[in-house]
This record gives C-alpha cells, sequence and structure tokens, in this order.
C-alpha cells in the first residue's frame, strides 16, 4: 500500500486529519430488479448464487433493508444524495437528478478519493454535453449507459459511445477493475459505483450461466441465468480485490434497487412486488463487507435504506459537506461496528403519481455511436437539459398525491390518495405481520394519530426541498 499521508480537509469551517492509509476504497454495486428472496441464501430453492452466498457468510447481512423507492431511477438518486428522490424531482424512472444536488461522488473527492461509475445510470443523459451525466455529478472515470443494457452493450465512455462484447454484468466488472488496477498505482483511495443492467427486462442470460437451470421454462432459465451472471461477476470482483492486496481496506456494499418482478421475481413472501410501496416493492438483498472493521459475519434486522449510504460512507471517510442539504438517510457506521440495536429515525416513502420516462438505452446508444462512426454527435435529452429547472408555479405544501409510508420502530402507516382525493390510512405491525395482510388502522386510531403528525411533517420538508428551497443561499 501507499506509505502513510495525512490529508487535511478544511470543511465547513473547521478542519479534520484523515490518515489517508485509513480510509478504506467504496465500492457501492446495485442490482436492477433484484427481489429480497432472489438469492440463494435467502432460501430461494432454485438460484444458484454461491459468490453472494459467500459474501453474506463473510460481512454484514441486512435481512431488513429498503429502497428508498419501488422503481429504479429514485432509489438510484437516493445513494447519490442521501435523500429521498422527490425532494429533487426524480419521481419517477428516467427523471435526472438535479444538476444543484450534492453527491457521494463529489463528496467523497473533498477528502482525495478519485471517483468511477461503471453501469447503468438513469439518472439523466450520458451523451457529452449533459448537465447530469455522471462525469458532471462528480465521477472522473466513467463508462455508463443511460438504462438497464444487455449482453455485448454500447456503452458511454466520458460521452463516446464504445461497443464491449460479453456478458452485461462481467462487461460491467471488468471496466471497473481495469480502472481500479491502475489507480492502485496512486496513492488515491476510489469510490468505484458498479451498478449492473440484470435482472431487468428482457431476461438474456449467456448460456453458461442458463444451464443450472436447463430442466425449467425458457423464460426462468434466462431470469435465474441474469441473477447467476451477476452473482459471477459479483465474484471476480470479490477475487479480484484480493489479488490486488485491497480486501481488507476495501468497504464492498451490495444491494438492489426495487422490489421483485410481478410473478417472476421472488419477494420472500412480502406483500406487493416492484412499483408499489408494500413491503415485496421496497426490501431488498443487502450485504456490507470490510474485513478490516467487520471481522466477523452478522446478521442484522435493524432496518436500513439506500438513503443511508451517503451518510454512512461520509462519515466513514471523514467528510462533511457545508451547507448540506435536508438528508433522510443516517449514518449506519454504529451498525457496522455492532453498536446499534435499532434504528434511531423513521423512514419516509412517497411513490408521487407522475409518469415515467422512456430511456431505451440500446436503440439511444446505437443512435450515439453511429452519429460519432460518422464523425457528428448527439444533443443530450431535453428531460436533461431540463433537470435544474424547479416547478413553477411551486407545488402547493398541502397537496400529497400518491402512496406514501411512514416507517417508524416497527410500525409501518400507509397513507393512500388515489386521483379521486380520497385518503385512506393503512397500519400494519411489521414484526407481528410482516406481510402487511391485517390493517390495524380502525382498530388501533390513536396509533394513526400518533404516526400522522411525523409523515405530514416530512411531506412538507420533501415539497420545501423540491420547490428548491435546499438551494438557496445560507
Amino acid at each position: 500500500m501507499c506509505s502513510r499521508r495525512l490529508t487535511l480537509l478544511i470543511l465547513i469551517g473547521w478542519p479534520v486529519a484523515v490518515a489517508a492509509e485509513e480510509r478504506p476504497n467504496i465500492i457501492l454495486v446495485m442490482a436492477d430488479d433484484q427481489g429480497w428472496g432472489d438469492m440463494a441464501y435467502q432460501g430461494h430453492p432454485v438460484l444458484q448464487t454461491p459468490n453472494f452466498d459467500a459474501a453474506a457468510e463473510a460481512g454484514l447481512r441486512f435481512n431488513r433493508f429498503y429502497a428508498a423507492a419501488p422503481v429504479c431511477s429514485p432509489t438510484r438518486g437516493s445513494v447519490m444524495t442521501g435523500r429521498h428522490p422527490n425532494r429533487y424531482g426524480v419521481h419517477r424512472w428516467g427523471h435526472p437528478i438535479r444538476p444543484q444536488e450534492t453527491t457521494i461522488a463529489h463528496a467523497l473527492r473533498t477528502a482525495g478519493y478519485t471517483t468511477g461509475h461503471f453501469g447503468k445510470w438513469h439518472l439523466g443523459s450520458v451523451r457529452r454535453n449533459s448537465p447530469v451525466h455522471p462525469g458532471a455529478m462528480g465521477f472522473e472515470e466513467w463508462i455508463s449507459a443511460p438504462n438497464f443494457y444487455d449482453n455485448d452493450p454500447i456503452l458511454s465512455h466520458r460521452g463516446t459511445a464504445v461497443p464491449f462484447h460479453g456478458e452485461s454484468s462481467i462487461v460491467t466488472v471488468e471496466a471497473a477493475l481495469e480502472w481500479i488496477t491502475q489507480v492502485q498505482e496512486t496513492d488515491q483511495p476510489f469510490l468505484a459505483v458498479i451498478w449492473f443492467g440484470s435482472p431487468h427486462t428482457p431476461h438474456r442470460a449467456v448460456d453458461q450461466d442458463r444451464e443450472p437451470y436447463r430442466d425449467l421454462p425458457l423464460r426462468l432459465q434466462h431470469f435465474y441465468g441474469e441473477i447467476t451472471g451477476m452473482d459471477r461477476a459479483f465474484g471476480k470482483l470479490r477475487d479480484a480485490l484480493s489479488t490486488l492486496g485491497i480486501r481488507e481496506n476495501t468497504l464492498l456494499w451490495y444491494c438492489s434497487d426495487n422490489g421483485a418482478l410481478r410473478e417472476i421475481g421472488s419477494t420472500g413472501g412480502h406483500r406487493g412486488h416492484k412499483g408499489n410501496i408494500y413491503e415485496g416493492g421496497l426490501l431488498v438483498p443487502a450485504i456490507l463487507e470490510w474485513p478490516a472493521r467487520i471481522s466477523a459475519p452478522r446478521q442484522t434486522d435493524v432496518r436500513g435504506n439506500t438513503s443511508d449510504i451517503y451518510p454512512t460512507v461520509l462519515e466513514i471517510a471523514g467528510v462533511q459537506i457545508d451547507h448540506q442539504p435536508v438528508l433522510d438517510g443516517i449514518s449506519l457506521v454504529p451498525l457496522i461496528d455492532g453498536d446499534l440495536t435499532e434504528r434511531s429515525q423513521p423512514m419516509g416513502f412517497w411513490d408521487y403519481p407522475r409518469g415515467g420516462i422512456g430511456t431505451p438505452s440500446a436503440q439511444w446508444m446505437g443512435e450515439l455511436l453511429a452519429a460519432q462512426q460518422d464523425g457528428g454527435d448527439l444533443e443530450p435529452h431535453v428531460s436533461s437539459l431540463r433537470a435544474a429547472q424547479l416547478p413553477d408555479p411551486p407545488h402547493p405544501l398541502e397537496h400529497f398525491p400518491g402512496h406514501a409510508a411512514w416507517i417508524d420502530g416497527d410500525w409501518k402507516l400507509h397513507r393512500i390518495e388515489p386521483r379521486d382525493g380520497r385518503v385512506r390510512w393503512e397500519l400494519y405491525d411489521l414484526v407481528s405481520d410482516p406481510a402487511e395482510e391485517t390493517n390495524l388502522a380502525e382498530q388501533q386510531p390513536e396509533r394513526v394519530a400518533q404516526l400522522r403528525p411525523a409523515l405530514e411533517a416530512w411531506f412538507e420538508s420533501v415539497l420545501r426541498s423540491y420547490n428548491g428551497e435546499d438551494y438557496a443561499a445560507p
């Protein structure tokens, strides 16, 4: 490893001395549409995921880890910012992140980290002049797709379309490892964000990964095969960390971006699926390995959230951001150290009824490649060019459409406001009723009344952020 040196960070008016040798490398890996039950270690009767199983046996396994949203782009925004995605307008799939947001990449660069993004982005256009491509949002190196991508993908390398060949997850890990290997020649710690495009539909597993499921219907062969392909890529990544001699002080955090796919995926018996605020749409597999700090394997039932990744990583790196906007996540460092037995802050979820934006990655990247081969280029998509715009007029602070939920301890309160405006409430005890089958709202109106003010206060806070108040000069 590099020789020991100290970096002095001047942040929010006071110095923090951080030993470069003590700062871990950070690798954040995310699946696309893998449900809580889509893991062998979760008891799936068919899936083979030996590398994920090994990680779950070696590190910190989360049994109750939540995506911040029940669909992809919003959850990815929560990882980048530590904030609920409705705060900056990423309500549904395909909505770009606002360029005003401070990302985990921006933050870690202030601590001397070098940063790279590999794979699915889905937070804006990945064309060269996009105001919200990974480079604009803090990543020095990026080989990225505008959405999910299949085998032999065309990816954007800092704005240039490049064809790759191979199974999609392996392609992504190999691109990341090539960069990580180069980074090891410097004395910088790194942040690598590796976001797979699997197992998003359509499912197109390679023969090698379909083989364990050859006796199953073709549809299942491809779905399970894509997860096995991810597992194989994840194993390649873990093995490489050992080969490079950096496994001990590398934090490797794996999760999915939302709950299970309808019909084909597994929620592990929880209600709902991708797109729902019920547990099946939010609970995801999650594993954290960091041998230098997690020396013995553990499981935890403490509830975590993808919004927690940003504050956790910043605390580990010794970073505090000047004028940090409101966070929804909390640092899980006490949980990593075995000192946290219950979550210290409630979690809010809000599926706002706004349409998604189509982002056909293969088509768009094919068009970009053709244009660049002809000596030209393409402008970013209009939605990304408009990403910085705030709602005009501002969103009213007392209007909360859609399906929202508030988890405080083991209680989950749902507020459901359909288009007709008739609000209904549901209340579940997640310990005795994890499948959310018995609505206790009418039986326990006093608990609804107890939880409701905090949810409504959170709504107002989110809407103030959405209206741009977080960006006002202090």
